[in-house]
């Protein structure tokens, strides 16, 4: 008898599992980190943003629920590769280190990063930034690229508004961040500055497991629709007000 019982819960157990995952599952799993204003941020207990309405829209046009998960973001790609998530959104920029873990969408927008100083700083170029105390996020491309900089000592924080109260408390010199954010923390802080310099120019788009190509097209397909009627620049004109 306790036999027959651990094979029905094993089927069980199967069953669940298989109506979770794969490609006919009904759930969209979205990977991210929301702190990342205007991508995605937590209003409420609600994630928003950016990346979070894009994200639905695909979900509703590709017939499944979208489900965000909240995480630190040297996690998300993890989490697309290990089939936890099925997207990782999350102010994403390709690059081909990433692209050896991951696919990528096409792009749905265009990204920097920034050098963001306390008013009245030296460092006024990337060039000021050798020999300084540079903060980042880790796993970022900020993080990735800070680490070519000459006699540069990188601290690295599990979230930016981490190394951004370090830099209020003199802790560090510079944090290189995406702009679009850059610009959030500095708005609220008049003793912070954004160099005007970009630091790198980049594009962000959608992860997908390598495993995963019949969602991947579903997604471009989504987003060419998306881009071509104009919806992903109504929402991100919806959160980046022109200059």
């Amino acid at each position: 008898m306790k036999k027959i019982i651990s094979v029905f819960l094993a089927g069980i157990a199967l069953v669940s599992l298989c109506a979770c995952s794969g490609s006919g599952s009904k759930k969209l799993v979205m990977a991210t980190n929301a702190a990342f204003p205007p991508y995605e941020m937590v209003e409420g207990n609600k994630i928003i943003g950016i990346d979070a309405e894009i994200a639905q829209l695909i979900a509703d046009d590709i017939g499944r629920e979208l489900v965000i998960e909240d995480m630190a973001f040297d996690s998300v790609i993890a989490a697309v590769q290990t089939g936890k998530a099925d997207i990782a959104m999350a102010g994403l920029t390709i690059t081909e280190d990433r692209k050896q873990n991951i696919d990528f969408s096409d792009p749905y927008t265009e990204a920097a990063q920034v050098i963001v100083v306390k008013t009245g700083s030296e460092v006024a170029s990337p060039d000021d930034l050798e020999g300084k105390i540079i903060g980042v996020q880790i796993g970022t491309t900020g993080d990735i690229y800070a680490a070519d900089i000459a006699n540069a000592t990188i601290e690295r924080y599990s979230k930016y508004f981490e190394a951004i109260n370090a830099l209020e408390q003199g802790k560090i010199d510079a944090v290189i961040v995406d702009r679009e954010p850059a610009k959030v923390f500095a708005d609220v802080n008049e003793d912070l500055s954004i160099i005007d310099e970009e630091f790198t120019v980049e594009e962000y788009a959608i992860g997908v497991g390598k495993e995963n190509k019949e969602l991947l097209d579903q997604i471009n397909a989504s987003l060419k629709k998306l881009k071509d009627s104009g919806k992903v620049d109504e929402i991100i004109n919806k959160y980046i007000k022109a200059e």
